[in-house]
């Protein structure tokens, strides 16, 4: 019985020690208290904030480019152009090329359309004063809806007026153009300009008055009177151009002599009144071309221009090199020898602006009193 007895509480015992160990790896779970739903109170809807993406800065251009519109073969504003353009590239870090164009109109176009600033792509020019007024205040036909955003780095060298053809022509005024051959000048070009306004000043319609009607630049029309294909042309240019001397001395060897039609004091006058502060009285010397005698004609100072929107730093740095080194283009260019720090502001406080990198300069070296 006793055997029996503790057989039996040795079994329960067991059962219970399994059981324990069971319980204490069961895990214990707390009991869960569903949640109420919960009924949202309308109300105005979040608004939606957008996302903001800070625009990447576009990098400016390493390099700048100077490309100068310049004119013809054998005018002065080729030879003008391409030393500035030789002066740049050499004395900074800007690469400055020059490019032949038929002058003032045309290259106040390619300033306007061609400038990439966004390449470092400037482009500036040599232009005639009148050129540049109709062309900035949207009186020329081709800038009638779009001026030219020009501003001026420096008055130059005064453009003559020239009227060219020989003594045995029986051209004597510009009167006697009338049923003539006569070239105006290259399309776009300033000298088309002027040509074109003093006739029409004295009362001369190319299309109606003159026997044949040319447009051909400088080396062109002179060529042209030289084989007799023209009977005169015109001109605007310094002095002396040189397509005009080596005409003079063409025709000096064919026997002939060169002569430069005048335009009196009263017709010059006149034009200047007409277009005030563009031009004035002059006279082309005998000794100049070898002419009979001293020839009275208008004369306009040529600017040198670039886009308004050009970096004044770059434009600060083109002054100061051609200033400070003005002796090579004097010694290249002889009409060049009036582009003076002297003359420099012919045209400050007129209608077409300077650009503020060349004002910087100016002041930096004592001619301009801000």
């Amino acid at each position: 019985m006793r055997t029996l007895a503790y057989a039996t509480i040795t079994i329960i015992i067991l059962l219970l020690i399994v059981a324990a160990a069971f319980i204490l790896r069961a895990p214990i779970e707390a009991p869960v208290t569903p949640t109420p739903a919960v009924t949202p109170t309308p109300g105005p809807p979040t608004p939606t904030v957008p996302t903001v993406i800070s625009p990447t800065p576009t990098p400016g251009p390493t390099k700048w480019s100077i490309v100068i519109t310049t004119g013809g073969v054998g005018g002065v504003y080729f030879y003008y152009g391409g030393t500035v353009a030789g002066i740049i590239s050499n004395f900074t870090d800007i690469e400055a090329t020059s490019i032949q164009t038929a002058a003032s109109i045309d290259n106040l176009v390619l300033i306007r359309d061609k400038t990439d600033l966004s390449k470092g792509i400037v482009y500036c020019g040599l232009v005639l004063p009148d050129s540049a007024y109709l062309a900035y205040t949207g009186q020329h036909e081709r800038f009638k809806d779009n001026p030219a955003p020009i501003a001026i780095l420096w008055a130059m060298y005064p453009n003559y007026l020239h009227v060219v053809t020989t003594t045995d022509s029986g051209i004597k005024s510009l009167l006697d153009l009338k049923g003539k051959r006569v070239s105006t000048g290259a399309p776009g070009s300033g000298t088309e300009v002027e040509a074109l306004l003093i006739l029409k000043l004295v009362g001369i319609d190319p299309v109606r008055d003159f026997a044949k009607w040319e447009r051909l630049g400088a080396a062109e029309s002179a060529k042209a009177l030289r084989d007799g294909t023209i009977d005169a042309y015109f001109w605007s240019g310094g002095l002396p151009t040189g397509s005009v001397v080596e005409l003079a001395k063409a025709l000096a060897a064919r026997g002939k002599q060169i002569y430069l039609v005048p335009i009196d004091i009263a017709t010059a006058t006149a034009f200047a009144a007409m277009y005030p502060g563009l031009a004035s009285p002059g006279v082309i010397p005998k000794h100049v071309y070898g002419t009979p005698e001293d020839t009275p004609t208008l004369t306009f100072w040529n600017m040198f221009v670039c886009h308004k929107d050009a970096p004044a730093d770059v434009i600060y740095k083109i002054t100061k090199a051609v200033f400070e080194n003005i002796g090579i283009l004097h010694k290249a260019v002889s009409p060049a020898r009036d582009t003076t720090l002297e003359n420099a502001l012919k045209f400050y406080g007129g209608v077409i602006p300077y650009h503020e990198g060349a004002l910087r300069y100016y002041a930096e070296v004592g001619i301009l009193k801000r």
